[in-house]
């Protein structure tokens, strides 16, 4: 049987979501509770990655439950949720079709990136929105995100993992970019058919820059579809991971 978990997760506590050595990131912990409950090791695979302080609202991952177990796929909701932190939580478990797979099957994918323009960050958005007060013209931000939204080369705004070759592909179509106003600020919404790895954070840089009048539309522009020989070809406007949300995984 082939499970399908959506998970939510604060992000704070961990260190991304990818597995690694020291065993807390938020796939570690939930390795360890399929293993308590399978009495087996079980490997999940994720609809993507989300660096450290990034959190989720709807985190799509799959996995092939032990041939020996039958348990009823909501049963599993209950019995991951007892042995997982309450910072993390299985919302819900389906089964799906043998062929499913949580990366390779989605069409699209869709992040927030909670930006606090008030005076004073209220403690309880600490960690989960970016503290902006400088003064913000909603005007630029808004030609900012239309400039981004279409398809691109989006190299400019892709950080080096150490496994890049030239044939990696950074053209990807972002369908919205919009802006919303929300309580004491902003969120900005992406979907795309795909990110690129800390795609959104270096977007949301560059376009609060462009909202605050430190680069032009045209040094934007000049971001995307550019070679990566020529000059300053990376944006080095990188947002904090703390108002970044994977809100949600689109599959057909």
């Amino acid at each position: 049987m082939r499970l399908k978990l959506t998970i939510a997760y604060d992000g704070r506590p961990y260190q991304g979501w990818g597995t690694q050595p020291h065993g807390n990131t938020v796939q570690d912990h939930i390795e360890a509770a399929l293993a308590a409950v399978a009495k087996e090791p079980v490997r999940i695979h994720a609809s993507g990655r989300t660096d450290t302080g990034v959190h989720a609202i709807a985190q799509v991952v799959h996995f092939d439950a032990p041939a020996a177990m039958t348990m009823n796929p909501r049963n599993w909701v209950p019995a991951l949720n007892t042995k997982l932190p309450a910072t993390i939580r299985i919302m819900d478990a389906d089964e799906v079709q043998g062929d499913f797979h949580a990366r390779f099957s989605a069409v699209s994918k869709t992040y927030t990136y909670d930006l606090c323009t008030a005076p004073v960050l209220p403690p309880m958005l600490a960690g989960r929105a970016w503290h902006s007060p400088r003064q913000l013209h909603i005007t630029r931000l808004e030609q900012a995100l239309a400039i981004l939204e279409g398809e691109h080369c989006f190299r400019a705004f892709a950080a080096k993992r150490g496994n890049e070759t030239e044939e990696s592909i950074y053209v990807r179509k972002l369908t919205k970019c919009q802006l919303e106003v929300i309580p004491l600020g902003y969120q900005i919404s992406y979907q795309g058919s795909g990110f690129l790895y800390k795609m959104a954070r270096l977007l949301t840089g560059a376009a609060v820059y462009a909202g605050q009048g430190r680069i032009s539309p045209a040094e934007l522009k000049n971001l995307l579809n550019q070679s990566a020989d020529l000059p300053h070809g990376r944006s080095p406007f990188c947002a904090p991971p703390d108002g970044l949300v994977l809100d949600r995984v689109e599959y057909p």
